[in-house]
């Protein structure tokens, strides 16, 4: 699979949007990260629930990892580009989908104005 083709997938979902964190590009919906694509385009990310992430992990060990510490346990979960395939991918990448646009949409931060 390809990061393009990762892109597609994140994209064709209601409401979807590319952006960008921490030099990499992100995909939100509501204004809330589902998936990412790491610098390289050979890493994606998709976040899911720790019960999704496990059924992933035992079924498709040589796809998914979970992302290190914290995000890990949380659901964070690395996609293996090069060993994926859209037909496994959509079906994680749409419970990542649903689980943010499932909530209210994030407030954008305001950056403080400069005093003059």
């Amino acid at each position: 699979m390809t990061a393009d083709e990762f892109r597609e997938i994140a994209l064709a979902k209601p409401g979807a949007e590319e952006r960008s964190h921490m030099g990499h590009p992100d995909f939100r919906a509501n204004g809330r990260i589902f998936a990412t694509l790491q610098a390289d385009e050979r890493t994606g990310m998709v976040k899911v629930a720790p019960a999704e992430q496990e059924v992933l992990l035992r079924d498709y060990p040589a796809i998914f990892t979970p992302a290190a510490g914290a995000w890990g346990r949380q659901g964070c979960t690395l996609v293996q580009l090069t060993k994926a395939t859209p037909r496994v991918v959509r079906p994680a990448m749409q419970l990542a989908y649903e689980a943010v646009a499932s909530k209210p949409a994030q407030a954008k931060k305001r950056r403080p104005r400069q005093s003059r």
